[in-house]
Formats: C-alpha cells, structure tokens, sequence
C-alpha cells in the first residue's frame, strides 16, 4: 500500500500551511494602467480620453459604452461615474522620440525596455509609464509631469498658454486615497453645477413673470385710457345716473371712476354746451329749430287698433 520501503514523510508534505499571498508583478500592474484602456482592455491609441478621477480610455470604448449602456462589459463600474461624453476630456499628448513601435522587436533578439512609453512630459521629458506621477488640465488637455509643476511654477499652461489653476489638475492613475480625493471635489463640483442651473432656470422664471405682469398692466392701462376716452365721447355703454358699477375690460378687472361731466344717458340742456357750435346743438330735439309751432302740433287721437 506504499510506504514499504522505508520512506519517511516530511512535514510539509503532511501538514498544510498558509497559502502564500500572491504577489502583483509591478511592470505588468503600470503597463495594464498606462499602457492599456481602462474600460475595453485594449491598447491605448489616439485620441486618448481621461475621467475626472484620472482613469484613461480610448475615446472610441467611451463613445460605444454611451450608446450602448445596457450592455453586458467587464469593467463597467469603472465608468459608472460617467454620464455623457463631457465628462472626460480628450488628451494632448506629446510623443516620445525614442518610441520605435510595438513590433520592433518581432525576432525576440534584443532588448525590449519594459518601462518605454509611447509619451512624454514636454517640459522635462519624463516617460508617462507609472513611475512618475502626471496630471492633465481639465481646461485644455495638456499632460505634464508632477516634477515640472513643481519645479516650474507657473501661472499659465506649458505647451498650450491657457491659465493653470490647481483645481484645474486632475492626477492620472493616482493612488487609492488620491482617487477619493478626486471623487468628492468631483461630487462637489456637479452639486455646485446642479445649483447653478436650477438658479439660472429661477432667474429666468422670474423674468418671464415680470415681463409678462408689466405687459398686462399695459395692456389694463391701454384699455382704461379706451374706456375712458370712449366715456367722454358717448360711445361706450350708459351708466347708472346714481351709482356706476366697475366697467370690466379685456384682460382685467378694475373699477373706473366716472369722468367728470354729464354722463350718457341723462337728461342734459343745451345751454350746457358753450363750447360746441350751432350744428351739433341742431342734432338735438330740444334745440329752438326742432320746436314745432301751434299749427304744426295736431289732436291727440286714441285709437286701438284690432289688427297686428
């Protein structure tokens, strides 16, 4: 059954021990960081996009994962936090020199420098292969090492002229605690954004409500002048002699106060009217022309006539 020529087992063949932690080779983690799109796996290729937590995409793997999110990928909690294609900012990137391409070395008889990388810092040419920190500006694009910054202070971008503000820099493929960092100025900022605009869309509720109550209070003053005027000239609806109601207009509701004079309607004399000439005085019947004489004026004669 074994064992039968004197073999003695070990230790460690019989007792098990704690498993060993496997350990992440460092190369293969910078180069699956800054070699490769973080949401397609693919080789990183022109144009180049980053988030705002400093994650780097192909442009194309965003465009297709914003058309199509309801489909089934392997890594799409990382672009969770991406809602439309504002919210990653294409590159600009300097290439290195020394890159010679990923087919150079097909025969496999020389050496390949793991660390070269397709990008540089323009300003002290840094390779972008994860052993120097970089950050890109959220205003125009621009990619510059953390040494230059620092070493290079300045107010404006180095390659492009824009203005550099801190809060403008965004650290590409930080670490843990970096990435936290950016996830809440991030969050910060939408809600400051969000505000903003429910505050635009405020102010210009309120201007549309304040242009619109100036026009109808023109509109309630055209028509009381209307009203008003056709008041004087006998041409609009007789009032009460003893109490004139509210006159309704078009648009609004507002009690008119009676003009000063005779109203329509009322029994006024002719001699009341100095300044209008003997014409319009003519129109009426109580004008000395319209009296009829002795002769003119007959019998008054009842009659009831049977027939309709």
């Amino acid at each position: 059954m074994g064992c039968d020529g004197g073999t003695i087992p070990k230790r460690h063949e019989l007792v098990k021990g704690p498993k060993k932690v496997e350990k992440v080779d460092k190369n293969a983690e910078l180069a699956a960081k800054w070699k490769y799109c973080a949401l397609s796996q693919e080789k990183l290729k022109r144009p180049i996009v980053a988030c705002e937590l400093g994650r780097l995409y192909n442009k194309d793997a965003i465009i297709e994962y914003l058309l199509d999110k309801s489909a089934e990928r392997p890594n799409s909690e990382v672009v969770a936090h991406i809602r439309n294609i504002k919210d990653v900012k294409e590159l600009n990137l300097t290439d290195n020199p020394a890159w010679e391409g990923e087919r150079h070395n097909i025969k496999g008889d020389c050496y390949e420098d793991m660390h070269c990388s397709m990008f540089i810092c323009p300003v002290v040419g840094l390779e972008m292969n994860g052993k120097h920190k970089f950050l890109f500006l959220q205003t125009c694009g621009c990619v510059f090492s953390e040494r230059a910054l620092r070493e290079i202070k300045t107010e404006i971008c180095h390659k492009c002229g824009d203005p550099l503000q801190e809060d403008d820099l965004v650290t590409l493929n930080g670490t843990k605690e970096e990435v936290e960092k950016l996830q809440k100025a991030m969050e910060e900022r939408r809600a400051k954004a969000k505000t903003a605009k429910y505050f635009i869309k405020l102010v210009q509720l309120l201007n549309i409500l304040f242009f619109f109550s100036l026009e109808m209070a023109g509109s309630c003053d055209t028509s009381e002048t209307k009203s008003t005027s056709l008041n004087g000239e006998g041409s609009s609806a007789s009032r009460s002699d003893s109490a004139p109601g509210p006159s309704t207009s078009g648009e609004c509701s507002k009690t008119l106060k009676a003009p000063p004079g005779p109203v329509i309607g009322s029994k006024r004399s002719i001699q009341d009217m100095k300044d209008k000439s003997e014409t319009y005085k003519s129109l009426f019947t109580s004008h000395s022309s319209a009296k009829r004489t002795k002769d003119q004026i007959s019998n008054w004669v009842t009659h009831t006539p049977y027939h309709f």
